[in-house]
C-alpha cells in the first residue's frame, strides 16, 4: 500500500476541516439558542392574548345572556 500525495494532503488538511466544523457546530447551537429564546417570549406572549381573549368571551358572552334576558322580559 502506497501513501500519495492526496492522502497527504487529506490528513494534513483534516485537523483544519475539523475545526471548521466546529465554528459551523457552534455557530448553528447559537442561532438555535437565540431562535429558541425568540420562540419561548412569543409562545409567552400568545399564551398572555390567549387568557385575555378567553376573558373577554367569557364577558361578552355574559353581557349577551344579560341583553337576552332583558329582551324576553320586555
Amino acid at each position: 500500500m502506497t501513501v500519495t500525495e492526496e492522502d497527504i494532503k487529506r490528513v494534513v488538511r483534516r485537523p483544519v476541516d475539523l475545526e471548521k466544523r466546529i465554528e459551523q457546530l457552534e455557530k448553528q447551537k447559537e442561532i438555535l439558542q437565540f431562535s429558541c429564546k425568540k420562540a419561548g417570549k412569543r409562545i409567552k406572549e400568545l399564551e398572555r392574548d390567549r387568557e385575555i381573549f378567553k376573558k373577554e368571551l367569557d364577558r361578552l358572552y355574559e353581557e349577551n345572556s344579560n341583553l337576552e334576558i332583558l329582551a324576553r322580559s320586555k
